[in-house]
C-alpha cells in the first residue's frame, strides 16, 4: 500500500500508451487512416496522456470540458482542471472527418506518428472562442482589464500567440499513444513518467514530496526554496521542463547539467530526486501553477514548491498570484475530483548581505540595497551579455556551466527585464 497521495481524478494513472504488439497492432492500422498534424504543445500534451501525467484525461476535450475549465476550473464531469487540453485542425481537414472515425495524430517534424484518435466531437474555434480563453486562461493581475491585456498580449505573450494561432476546429476524443518521440533517449535517466518517479519515492519510503519547477537553470533562490522544503517534507522532485520554450530560454540539457552540480555539491542526494516532463510552457503563470500541482500529484508529489512569479511572463501576472489562486479554486465533493497536491507557499527569498545568507520578505529586515535579487531571467540577461553576476547570484559550479554554453552561441536573443526580474517596488 502506497504513503503517497493518490493520482488526481480518483481513477489511478490514466495510462493511453500502447507498448508491445498492442502498439505495433495499431500503428499498422494508423498508416492507413487520415492523418492530422499536431502542434508541438499537442505533442507533448499527448505524450503526458500516454504516460499518465495528465490522468485522468484519456483523450482531448470536448467543448464542455473546454467552456467549464474556462468559466469554472471543472470538467464536464465535475473533475478539477485548470488550463484546456484540447486538438486544432484546419477547416478543411477536419471538414473530412466524419463523427466516430478513427484519425492519425502526426508530428510534422520528423513524420513519425504520435497516436490514434477517435473523433467524438468536433466543434469550431472563432476568434471570440479564442480571445474567450486568452482572457480567463491567460490575463491576469498586472493587466486587470481585458483593453490594458489585448494592448500587449497579442505581441508579448507567447501562451497567448499559442491559442490565437490554433487552427479554426477544435477535435476531441479518446487516443491510444504510440510513441514518446525523443524524450526517452535524449533525456535518459531523467525523463520520467509517473510510475517510475512513484516507484522511487516509494522504495525511499517517502509519503509527503514536495515539487520544484524548473524552466530556468537553478540559482541560489531555487537551491534555497529546495532547502526549506526538504526541511518539511520527506523529500524533493526537481522536476524541469524539456519540452519547448521560448527564445532566450536555457535547452533542456544545460539546465540539467546544472541541476546535477548543484545537488552534488550542495545537497544531501538521498533527498533529492531529478526528473523531467516533456511539455511545452504555456506561460499561463497562475492557472498553469494550478495544471504543475495537478500532474505532479500524479507523479507522487503531495506539495507543489509556488514562489514569486510562478510560470510567469512579463508582467502579465501579481507577484504572488499564483499563490493565491489556490485559495480560489472550487473543491469537488466527489472523492478524487479535487486537488490534492497543495501549495508550499514561499516569499520572495534573495541573499541578503546583512542577513549574511539567503532570507525572504519574511525573514529580513533590511532594505533592497542590501539584497541580490535573482530571478532566472535576470540570470540568463547578464550571461547572455557577457556580463559579471553580483557575488552570491549563483554557486560557482552552476555559473561556468551556463558561461560555457553562452561562449558557444552563434546567435544571441534579446532577453527583456520586467518588473518581476528586478524587483519592481519590493522593498
Amino acid at each position: 500500500m502506497s504513503n503517497l497521495v493518490p493520482p488526481h481524478g480518483g481513477k489511478g494513472l490514466t495510462c493511453c500508451l500502447l507498448e508491445g504488439a498492442d502498439r505495433e497492432a495499431e500503428l499498422k492500422k494508423a498508416k492507413g487512416l487520415k492523418k492530422i498534424p499536431v502542434s508541438p504543445r499537442e505533442k507533448g500534451d499527448l505524450i503526458m496522456m500516454g504516460i499518465g501525467g495528465f490522468s485522468p484525461l484519456t483523450g482531448f476535450m470536448t467543448k464542455a470540458d473546454w467552456k467549464g475549465i474556462c468559466d469554472d476550473y471543472l470538467l464536464a464531469d465535475g473533475t478539477f482542471w485548470p488550463i484546456p487540453v484540447t486538438l486544432s485542425a484546419t477547416k478543411e481537414d477536419a471538414g473530412g472527418i466524419a463523427d466516430g472515425e478513427e484519425i492519425a495524430l502526426l508530428d510534422p517534424e520528423t513524420d513519425e506518428i504520435m497516436a490514434t484518435m477517435q473523433v467524438t466531437e468536433k466543434f469550431e474555434m472563432t476568434e471570440a472562442d479564442k480571445k474567450y480563453e486568452c482572457e480567463k486562461v491567460y490575463m491576469g493581475e498586472g493587466t486587470p482589464t481585458a483593453e490594458e491585456f489585448w494592448k500587449i498580449a497579442a505581441e508579448d505573450h507567447p501562451g497567448v500567440q499559442m491559442v490565437m494561432n490554433q487552427k479554426d476546429v477544435t477535435l476531441a476524443g479518446p487516443v491510444k499513444v504510440l510513441s514518446e518521440a525523443e524524450y526517452p533517449t535524449r533525456y535518459a535517466g531523467t525523463y520520467m513518467r509517473p510510475e517510475d518517479s512513484r516507484k522511487i519515492f516509494e522504495g525511499k519510503g517517502w509519503s509527503e514530496v514536495a515539487a520544484l519547477q524548473l524552466r530556468n537553470p537553478m540559482h541560489r533562490s531555487h537551491e534555497y526554496l529546495c532547502k526549506i522544503a526538504v526541511e518539511v517534507c520527506d523529500g524533493v522532485y526537481i522536476h524541469s521542463l524539456v519540452g519547448n520554450l521560448k527564445p532566450g530560454d536555457i535547452p533542456a540539457g544545460v539546465r540539467v547539467k546544472c541541476i546535477d552540480a548543484l545537488v552534488k555539491n550542495y545537497f544531501v542526494e538521498d533527498n533529492v530526486v531529478q526528473g523531467g516532463y516533456p511539455l511545452d510552457m504555456r506561460y499561463a503563470g497562475p492557472r498553469e501553477a494550478l495544471l504543475h500541482a495537478t500532474f505532479r500529484q500524479n507523479y507522487g508529489c503531495s506539495r507543489m514548491i509556488i514562489g514569486r512569479d510562478h510560470a510567469g511572463v512579463g508582467d502579465f501576472y501579481g507577484m504572488f498570484e499564483a499563490q493565491t489562486i489556490f485559495d480560489k479554486i472550487p473543491t469537488p465533493s466527489e472523492p478524487g475530483k479535487a486537488l490534492l497536491c497543495t501549495p508550499l507557499k514561499i516569499d520572495w527569498t534573495f541573499y541578503c548581505f546583512k542577513c549574511d545568507g539567503m532570507a525572504s520578505l519574511r525573514t529580513c529586515p533590511h532594505g533592497k540595497e542590501d539584497r541580490v535579487l535573482l530571478s532566472g531571467t535576470m540570470l540568463r540577461k547578464m550571461l547572455s551579455e557577457g556580463g559579471e553576476l553580483p557575488d552570491h547570484f549563483g554557486r560557482d559550479e552552476v555559473v561556468q556551466i551556463l558561461r560555457e554554453y553562452y561562449e558557444g552561441l552563434t546567435e544571441k536573443v534579446e532577453i527583456k527585464l520586467h518588473g518581476a526580474a528586478t524587483g519592481g517596488d519590493k522593498k
